[in-house]
């Protein structure tokens, strides 16, 4: 089969390189998965520069999140078990953690609707209890992770405050639904979430950025407000003043959600109904701006890597160069 192999750590586009290999053989409790679509995270990103809390053994396929095919022919959506990731004609997961995919959605929908969306419900319900009629703020509101939770945040009423970098993005942000858009790159992040939010700001912030965004975040949560940290893309691990926390009567809320899965994988697949229902209904659709065929994978991750992507870019093994399926 083809499948990418990483071989030393570094940028995607350098060291993601094309192998022919024999499809791997599953272990005890794994199923082995035709894949159909490999969505692209930033922890693949992450994974391949040697920067993640995963250290997969070298050599190994990067691709953590799929929408597969088992042997009697089941669409289901997976975390492949490293080292044998979703970058591949075939990938390994276990048994235990499959979950269906939703009839709604194509293959490169429901590939990207897993950790995304599960963490963005996980966060907005689960750790900070968002309410019908509060304002949500969204970091990145126009990449993968905060197009989900956008989405959420409008299914479950909230007002939606999306801060994006650049005109396209804002664009982006505002199809998703979000009720206000801020150009970070334009205009005053925060002065401008005062403004739309009458002066009291935020009751939840989802920040999968870090770095200035949490540093903004601090100056726009609400009164007994939350903000709930989802990860660290600008690469820069912010360190919270607490005492300011006490003053403003405001939390700051953890995530780390592949936690779950061992911790507690009932509300997995509680959360996992949850999200198809919404999705048959056409509350959340993940946003697929782009779909590449396995050869382009590497360049995928890393335009990926660089911050240059909108939405969701899923890689699809059976399509061709030329987009046909």
């Amino acid at each position: 089969m083809q499948a990418w192999q990483v071989h030393e750590n570094g940028e995607p586009g350098e060291v993601m390189r094309p192998a022919d290999v024999a499809p791997p053989t599953p272990g005890d409790g794994q199923v082995l998965l035709k894949v159909r679509a490999a969505n692209i995270n930033f922890p693949d990103v992450l994974m391949v520069r040697g920067h993640y809390q995963v250290r997969p053994p070298l050599p190994f396929t990067p691709g953590v999140e799929i929408c597969g095919e088992t042997e009697d022919g089941r669409r289901v959506i997976a975390n492949p078990a490293l080292p044998y990731g979703g970058f591949a004609e075939y990938a390994l997961a276990d048994a235990a953690a499959l979950l269906p995919a939703p009839d709604s959605l194509d293959d490169a929908e429901a590939a990207a609707l897993h950790i995304g969306y599960q963490t963005g419900w996980f966060g907005l319900h689960r750790r900070a209890r968002l309410e019908a009629g509060e304002t949500l703020l969204v970091h990145a509101a126009a990449g993968g992770v905060g197009s989900a939770a956008v989405q959420l945040g409008k299914a479950a009423g909230a007002t939606v405050i999306g801060v994006v970098g650049g005109a396209e993005k804002a664009a982006v942000a505002r199809e998703l639904g979000c009720d206000v858009v801020i150009d970070r790159r334009s205009e005053d992040v925060v002065a401008a979430v005062k403004e739309a939010s009458g002066g009291r700001g935020a009751d939840v912030v989802y920040d999968p950025v870090g770095g200035e965004a949490y540093t903004q975040s601090a100056k726009v949560v609400a009164f007994e407000g939350r903000i709930v940290v989802v990860g660290f893309a600008s690469g820069t691990i912010p360190s919270p003043s607490l005492n300011h926390a006490l003053v403003k009567n405001y939390s700051v809320l953890g995530l780390h959600w592949g936690l779950y899965n061992t911790k507690n994988p009932k509300l997995v697949q509680h959360c996992h109904e949850q999200l198809t229902e919404l999705a048959a209904r056409g509350a959340i659709k993940p946003l697929v701006s782009e779909r590449v065929p396995l050869g382009g994978a590497a360049a995928a991750v890393q335009r990926v890597a660089d911050g240059v992507t909108t939405g969701r870019v899923v890689v699809v093994p059976g399509l061709t160069a030329g987009g046909a399926a």
